[in-house]
């Protein structure tokens, strides 16, 4: 989500700069510096967003809310230019990491002696599969804000929407009027894209390698369940997985475990076996993961996507969110 808001603003000429904690090895980060490689977006990794945010506009400037131009640029959805005033950063995106992400776009504000940044526009975003974890707050539980929190959501986002049936599509957003949250909600998906080799990041592999295959999914994610499906719903013959914890960096005795397992696969049922892994891990660790030796490593790429549901697609959400950043910045 943090990527396809950065997206929007490159397109539009206004250079977004990305915050992030950059967890344990940093996985998040180093997947977005190479997906926005060449594009006028920034990405600072720190614990202190502030002190780093403070640093970068230090060194690059920011746009200015009265200016004219950065106004023109986000008040046609469709016209898009390139990156101005010599790279100046025109916008701050914080991806607060929560159970119910929140991402938060902020313009860049500076006191007298110190910088802040208050939140102006905020998206939540919900995972469809698990939208409310055990419905406890941490640490009983894994929610980091009470449900009523979404009443301050701008935008609402329910992820992996295609991996949940309509039914609960609709107790989703039901729950959610319990609470008078925003009646913007959009619809999300990863689409799987292609593979590229382990070994090779500029490789590029269709989705058809893995049919006929036996498949190993290897990751350590947050919520590997609908890494897991979507890889099934590619077809190959059978799936298994080796969950490890979120943001684990993979040691030589994983590579062990994991060669292990894709060997009683081979044995168990006679055929191709290959391992497949995210982009996050792969980005974590790419070295490592070359020493799966004798076996195909794939890593598989998707493409996030707005789906058109009630009228509400791509486009919409464009205009939706250019729409809040203007009235925000009182344009």
């Amino acid at each position: 989500m943090v990527e396809f808001i950065a997206r929007i603003c490159v397109e539009a000429g206004i250079p977004p700069l990305i915050l992030t904690r950059g967890y344990a090895s940093g996985d998040e980060a180093k997947m977005l510096e190479r997906h926005l490689s060449g594009t006028s977006a920034r990405i600072g990794v720190g614990a202190n967003r502030t002190a780093v945010a403070a640093s970068i506009f230090e060194r690059h400037g920011y746009m200015k809310f009265e200016n004219t131009l950065y106004s023109e640029k986000l008040s046609n959805p469709y016209e898009f230019g390139s990156a101005s005033e010599n790279g100046k950063v025109g916008v701050a995106i914080l991806d607060d990491g929560m159970q119910v992400t929140q991402l938060r776009l902020h313009p860049l504000l500076s006191s007298r002696q110190h910088w802040s940044m208050l939140c102006d526009v905020e998206i939540v975003m919900l995972n469809g599969l698990m939208p409310w974890g055990n419905n406890h707050l941490i640490p009983r539980g894994s929610l980091r804000e009470p449900l009523g929190a979404l009443s301050r959501a701008d935008i609402i986002v329910i992820h992996h929407a295609d991996l949940v049936s309509d039914g609960q599509l609709k107790v989703i957003k039901s729950k959610m009027h319990t609470v008078d949250a925003c009646h913007v909600v959009f619809f999300t998906r990863l689409a799987p894209s292609h593979f590229f080799e382990v070994n090779n990041q500029h490789s590029t592999l269709p989705l058809s390698v893995v049919l006929n295959r036996v498949v190993l999914c290897v990751s350590a994610i947050g919520f590997p369940n609908a890494f897991v499906r979507a890889v099934g719903k590619i077809g190959p013959l059978l799936v298994d997985r080796l969950d490890f914890g979120d943001h684990h960096s993979i040691q030589l005795n994983d590579i062990e475990m994991i060669k292990e397992r894709l060997g009683k696969l081979k044995d168990r049922f006679n055929t191709e076996v290959v391992a497949v892994v995210t982009e996050k891990d792969y980005d974590r660790d790419a070295l490592i993961l070359r020493e799966i030796h004798n076996f195909d490593v794939l890593v598989l790429c998707s493409s996030f996507q707005i789906m058109p549901s009630y009228g509400q697609g791509e486009d919409t959400f464009r205009r939706k969110l250019k729409e809040l950043i203007i009235s925000k910045f009182g344009g």
